[in-house]
């Protein structure tokens, strides 16, 4: 057990801070009530493993610029900042494995849009792997990748994520986002930011439901209620959406959009089962198989930004837009 009872840490420090460190092991600990960080790593490899770290004033676990690190099967309740941040002081290979842990209760002390109250981080560290973690209660994120690119999403489950639940962002290539179950948040799945480079992803076999919209301080409009958000390079499949406010699955932002396929989806209970940039500029969306019920705006509904501009290109079809390609879908 260490306690550091709350007491003030110096800027960049842990209750645990190693420092190039190699193979090191951290288990079975119990470490509570840190000043700022509870433990801290730079350039280091080894585990945490069967850890438990309770009520940390800033993260629980911050690694800059890892060098083959395991973060497996701990249990992390209360932190003000993030969870876990996976930390590159520039973009490359990072590499670390952050499996089957318990996250919860993650709040946005400092306040930000999204840089605190995620329960997993990774930030310009490339071929992370985020899998099988349980994680509950988060101001933002449970998992965000900011240009972050080839991380994997695959497994977790997510409940009352208070913005989007699982979020690939800015300047990555690659991303796959697989079979998980995300139940209350404000979006799913976001893989956004074409504009600087965000592209190329997998989103496959999620189960997402139960998104509201959230309006944040300062904001006059609602953001959030959609189950999956796309912009470029982007295989949406197989995933089952239920009770999204706004829209099932949107895909594009103006003209950022490219190359995205939709199908093979069940959609129910959306104001819009399919929202899909229908502006001058885009690339092109191909929409087929999908199952869509229960949608009163329109089953495929094109959009200008957040405005839609068109029918329910489900029954009038789209032949004024030929950057949108239809295929057989079947709406109820």
């Amino acid at each position: 057990m260490l306690d550091g009872g709350s007491h003030e840490l110096p800027e960049r420090r842990g209750l645990v801070s190693l420092q190039a460190c190699r193979d090191f092991h951290i288990g079975d600990c119990d470490i509570a009530g840190s000043g700022r960080d509870a433990i801290r790593l730079e350039t280091c490899s080894g585990d945490i493993r069967n850890t438990t770290i309770r009520q940390t004033s800033a993260t629980a676990i911050v690694s800059v610029d890892a060098l083959g690190l395991l973060i497996a099967q701990n249990t992390i309740q209360g932190a003000s900042e993030n969870g876990i941040e996976i930390v590159r002081s520039a973009a490359g290979d990072d590499g670390t494995i952050v499996v089957d842990n318990r996250i919860e209760n993650i709040k946005a002390g400092p306040g930000g849009t999204g840089q605190y109250g995620n329960a997993i981080n990774a930030f310009r560290a490339n071929n992370v792997i985020v899998r099988g973690n349980r994680i509950r209660d988060c101001d933002y994120s449970g998992v965000r990748g900011n240009s972050a690119s080839n991380i994997q999403i695959v497994g977790n489950t997510v409940t009352d994520a208070h913005e989007v639940a699982l979020y690939s962002e800015f300047a990555f290539e690659g991303a796959i986002i697989a079979n998980n179950v995300v139940d209350g948040c404000s979006t799913g799945v976001s893989v956004a930011n074409f504009n600087e480079g965000g592209r190329l992803a997998i989103v496959q076999g999620n189960i997402i439901r139960n998104t509201k919209t959230r309006r944040y301080p300062g904001s006059n409009t609602d953001h959030g209620g959609v189950g999956i958000y796309v912009e470029a390079d982007s295989n949406v499949t197989g995933n089952v959406i239920e009770n999204a406010p706004v829209c099932g699955i949107s895909a594009g932002w103006g003209k950022y959009l490219r190359d995205i396929n939709i199908a093979n989806n069940i959609i129910r209970d959306a104001f819009v089962g399919i929202g899909v940039s229908a502006v001058d500029g885009t690339g092109k969306t191909l929409i087929s198989g999908n199952l869509i019920s229960n949608a009163p705006r329109g089953a495929i509904v094109g959009f200008d930004h957040d405005k839609p501009i068109t029918g329910d290109l489900a029954v009038v079809g789209a032949s004024g837009f030929p950057k949108i390609v239809l295929g057989l879908n079947t709406v109820q």
